[in-house]
């Protein structure tokens, strides 16, 4: 039975890994600046910008090798909660917030029940 649920885990945690590594390399690749731009547009500090790319591209690996979920993991659910807050809320549900939803439901629950199969943090804890 344990088994099942830290395989369940381990999914999520590659798909949110995997979810956050490519939305910020974007912001990267995009440009820094004009993200910054589009943070100072929302009345937010520009230098958010490059606090929320850096945690989701090094979040994202993180995740991806199970290193610190749980914290990680608790990062990218404040990223999601403001991305709905400032963004997406007045476009509603559907069309507007709905990814970021899941994306935060998933991040609540690495940040509950942790990943431990294939994880870094396995080997270091030494929690198997």
């Amino acid at each position: 039975m344990f088994l099942k649920y830290e395989i369940g885990s381990l999914i999520l945690r590659i798909v949110l890994g995997i979810t956050f590594f490519f939305h910020g390399l974007a912001k990267f690749q995009n440009g820094l600046e004009s993200t910054s731009l589009y943070f100072e547009s929302l009345g937010l500090p520009g230098m958010t910008a490059y606090l929320v790319a850096i945690i989701e591209l090094m979040g994202g690996v993180a995740l991806l090798v199970g290193l610190g979920t749980r914290f990680v993991s608790l990062l990218l659910a404040m990223i999601m909660v403001g991305a709905i807050l400032f963004v997406k809320l007045g476009a509603g549900f559907l069309g507007g917030f709905e990814f970021d939803f899941v994306l935060l439901g998933i991040a609540i629950y690495l940040l509950i029940n942790g990943s431990k199969l294939l994880s870094v943090d396995s080997v270091i804890l030494k929690t198997y």
